[in-house]
């Protein structure tokens, strides 16, 4: 996937947290071996999102292997102990899947899939 059609995935999903009343904390933050994509707090929940924007649902669902998930959950601890304030929020780790509709204009956007608490 190039990265401006991780950047606009990544915009898409941002948009769609938002209308759900998440407010976006921080994008795109690489911490060590990691990076989270979208960082959003819901009341006192934090919410690391990983945003996957692949030709299709099985190959986004494969790319979420264990040694990814390691990486999610160390540059979230990492995130976590430089930002104190939110020592006392809930966490958890979604996944949101942006998959294009096969047969229908370029211009008509991509499904998107919403996953909670994915890694536990």
């Amino acid at each position: 996937m190039s990265t401006k059609q991780g950047q606009r995935g990544e915009d898409r999903a941002a948009r769609y947290l938002q209308q759900r009343g998440y407010t976006i904390l921080e994008r795109n933050i690489r911490l060590g071996r990691g990076e989270l994509d979208i960082i959003a707090q819901s009341g006192d929940l934090i919410v690391f999102v990983e945003v996957k924007a692949h030709q299709s649902r099985e190959s986004s669902l494969l790319a979420m292997h264990p040694d990814k998930c390691v990486r999610l959950r160390s540059a979230a601890e990492t995130w976590l102990s430089r930002h104190p304030n939110h020592n006392n929020c809930q966490c958890r780790f979604d996944l949101i899947i942006l998959t294009p509709r096969v047969g229908l204009p370029a211009w008509i956007p991509p499904r998107i899939e919403h996953m909670e608490d994915i890694i536990r």
